[in-house]
């Protein structure tokens, strides 16, 4: 007992010299790693204010594992097996462009970026159908899945076991048993329920992946997620946009109690479909599933000649392990070459410093930009971290609008009426740096007229804050944005 309590009292006395070890250890990890800046004083003001607390926080959601590593691995690999092609078309993607400038000018530069980097072919010849919320999304993929011949491939971060689910889950089995590829891929925490269910059912005939599964021993895994929204039909048909599987994007006018769920989504025929059948390629190999050949029928537009419409399509898509936060610097691109109007929708505004002065810059520039958020958001410190960059935006001429009738959950941004933003992405840290995430870039004058068309009838529901409201806010209100925004960095 005697030697227990010697042991007791050094621990007692001494236990602050591994504590600063560690403490220091890993703040230097932080600095070295070079990150923002921004992001790199909060990680170390977390950690400082906020003993223990802070490197638990730091462990789960700070640090850049091992796993982002190999997901850099995996990219590379892709890169490189697909480079040989990316040469074959380049002469085909300079016509494309050409043609895209003749149309939209300048700002065919995003459509130049992304060919550049290599994220996507630019395409032209789509067909580019706008589905506004889950209740005109779900009818046409239902039947696409039940008219499916070849090949269906879904990739959603959210899919739930409520009504709409099991009725896809029921289309999927019953294609299965036809004989028609069917690969599902589910985000782990965001369709918890639906890996139980696979757990316990692997005679359905689909090929099941759960996506960057988190256990005991990987919860920092856990910060990064698959936000992505993506079905592919067949190669020739595929679907991007905010919706998930699940009933709460239904708006069904008999349940009076429902809270009106505002989305929107895209359609997309014709041969950009094949950069969104690459897409779910990289990312079911990255899951771990069975590997299959993109030549074995999964490509059915490559260089065809046949226009399925008059929209040119290309794709931003970013991970955790992107060279750059490359649908940021899409974004830039276009708000930079803008001439006239910028219409920014998304759920949750958590601007990097990149974004907030562009929109700034284009407002005092004499553009006129226009930014519609939800009312009432579902994330309360993001909804006052959003509220805490709003004042800087109207000092500088933006138009924000609040939106009262629902909660919008839609991720677009329309610049002149001719290019258009559609997709997963968020205006904020997490979609820029840490999640999976995809954004359709369609050039269609049919398109962003029926998107700027729905921002005005939005705007039927909003009410426009004025500098001169938000300065009559609330004391404490101010504070609390003020404090929430100090979280920013690491939302």
């Amino acid at each position: 007992m005697e030697y227990v309590h010697h042991i007791f009292a050094f621990v007692q006395e001494w236990y602050w010299i591994p504590l600063l070890a560690l403490y220091f250890g890993v703040i230097s990890t932080i600095l070295i790693e070079n990150r923002n800046p921004t992001k790199t004083i909060s990680w170390v003001l977390v950690i400082a204010f906020l003993p223990l607390v802070g490197l638990v926080f730091y462990y789960l959601f700070g640090q850049k594992f091992r796993k982002v590593k190999r997901i850099k691995r995996v990219n590379q690999a892709q890169a490189i097996r697909l480079k040989k092609e990316w040469r074959n078309l380049e002469p085909y993607m300079e016509q494309d462009i050409a043609h895209i400038n003749a149309s939209i000018g300048n700002l065919s530069r995003v459509f130049t970026f992304l060919k550049n980097e290599r994220l996507s072919s630019p395409t032209i010849g789509n067909k580019v159908t706008l589905l506004l919320n889950g209740e005109r999304k779900f009818p046409d993929l239902l039947d696409a899945i039940k008219n499916a011949k070849h090949s269906i491939h879904l990739e959603y971060y959210i899919f739930e076991l409520d009504n709409i689910g099991h009725t896809v889950l029921n289309a999927l089995e019953a294609k299965a048993l036809e004989g028609v590829q069917v690969r599902l891929l589910a985000d782990s925490l965001g369709s918890s329920d639906l890996v139980k269910y696979f757990r316990k059912r692997q005679d359905v005939g689909i090929a099941f992946k759960p996506f960057m599964p988190v256990t005991f021993t990987s919860l920092a895994n856990s910060n990064y997620r698959n936000h992505r929204k993506v079905a592919v039909i067949d190669g020739e048909i595929g679907y991007v946009g905010g919706i998930n599987i699940s009933d709460r994007y239904i708006n069904d006018a008999n349940k009076i109690d429902q809270r009106y769920w505002r989305d929107t989504a895209v359609k997309i025929e014709g041969p950009g479909v094949n950069m969104l059948q690459i897409g779910f390629w990289n990312s079911w190999n990255l899951a771990d599933g069975r590997p299959f050949l993109l030549s074995d029928g999964y490509l059915r537009n490559t260089l065809s000649e046949e226009k399925k419409g008059k929209a040119a399509t290309s794709f931003v898509s970013s991970d955790p392990a992107s060279v750059a936060p490359y649908n940021m610097e899409a974004m830039l691109i276009a708000i930079g070459e803008a001439d006239k109007k910028v219409q920014l929708v998304t759920p949750y505004y958590v601007p990097s410093d990149e974004l907030a002065t562009a929109l700034q810059v284009a407002a005092a520039a004499g553009l006129e930009v226009e930014l519609m958020l939800p009312d009432k958001s579902d994330s309360y410190i993001v909804q006052h971290a959003s509220l805490s960059f709003i004042k800087p935006l109207l000092e500088r001429g933006v138009k924000v609008y609040f939106y009262k009738k629902g909660f919008i959950h839609a991720k677009t941004i329309n610049v002149d009426g001719k290019l258009s933003f559609i997709g997963t992405v968020n205006l904020d840290i997490r979609s820029f740096y840490i999640n999976y995430e995809i954004a359709a870039v369609i050039s269609d004058p049919v398109v962003c007229n029926e998107l700027e068309a729905q921002f005005e009838l939005d705007k039927a529901d909003c009410v426009r804050m004025t500098l001169a409201e938000w300065k009559k806010r609330k004391a404490w209100k101010r504070g609390l944005d003020s404090i929430c925004r100090l979280l920013a960095p690491l939302l």
